[in-house]
């Protein structure tokens, strides 16, 4: 019998992993733009980079659909806007690994909102607790601002989730992805444009945009939606759980950003609790 020569697949974990170090890569990329083009700009530049190139090549039908899909759809759309306009808003004032860390109670709550286990009130107070280190005090550096940016982003991730939920039901990817970034892009369209001017002549800022979107969404999307294909979502959530020390590591590499030690205590705290509520939900399904 003939050996086999198909090549090994990448495992599933790997392709979570790469998906992590790509987003927060392009946000450690993104935050040294922002002082020529602000948190506004730079945001702008990341969602309509992705959905040029997604609506030419997928080429999504724009009509025919029914008024409970446009409604989805919209609000998937301002959910993307508000997710990514509020984490860029936070990044701006906080360590990436701070900003993740806070942004991380969206999937949090909407986990504990879809279970029905006592023991994820046990990992919301984790949670709580290691955002309460991070919470802005006297003897703090922490911008109060941002944090307070961190947190509405926690609400667009949220939303965004129970929104592509939503809209997956009666729509395919295809069709979902490249409208809900359109309709961001439109959304963030009057605050962002006013900041490119400089972008427009310096066609640096430009080609760091597109790889800013390209490694925040394009190389995200594709390693998330191939690994999602292989292993479980609550596998998914648990690993996922690792992104706000990834987020940490990038920002001390990339950025130099160095963290006390409540800080990473807090981001220790907020990844347990993350993987607890995705095993609890394995428990309970």
């Amino acid at each position: 019998m003939a050996a086999s020569t198909s090549k090994p697949s990448i495992p599933p974990t790997l392709l979570v992993v790469g998906a992590m170090i790509s987003i927060q890569l392009g946000a450690a990329i993104a935050k040294p733009l922002m002082a020529d083009l602000g948190s506004s700009g730079v945001v702008l530049m990341r969602v309509g980079f992705a959905a040029l190139p997604l609506m030419l090549v997928q080429r999504p039908k724009l009509l025919g659909y029914s008024r409970n899909d446009y409604r989805n759809l919209l609000w998937l759309g301002i959910a993307m806007a508000v997710m990514n306009y509020f984490y860029y808003a936070s990044i701006e004032r906080l360590p990436i690994g701070i900003a993740i860390a806070i942004e991380f109670l969206g999937p949090l709550g909407v986990a504990v909102y879809k279970s029905r286990s006592k023991l994820d009130w046990f990992w919301v107070g984790l949670a709580t607790l290691g955002i309460a280190l991070l919470a802005p005090t006297p003897s703090s550096n922490l911008d109060p601002i941002g944090v307070l940016c961190a947190l509405i982003a926690a609400g667009g991730w949220g939303s965004y989730i129970l929104a592509s939920a939503k809209a997956g039901e009666s729509l395919p990817s295809s069709q979902v992805i490249p409208i809900s970034l359109a309709i961001s892009t439109l959304l963030l369209l009057p605050l962002g444009i006013g900041h490119l001017g400089p972008a427009i002549v310096q066609p640096k800022l430009l080609l760091l945009g597109a790889l800013v979107a390209f490694l925040g969404s394009v190389v995200t999307f594709s390693l998330e939606f191939a690994a999602l294909k292989r292993m479980p979502v609550n596998v998914f959530g648990v690993l996922l759980s690792l992104e706000p020390a990834i987020a940490s590591i990038i920002g001390f590499v990339v950025l130099s950003e160095t963290l006390g030690m409540s800080a990473l205590l807090a981001i220790a705290l907020v990844s347990i609790a993350a993987a607890g509520a995705s095993y609890s939900e394995k428990a309970m399904a």
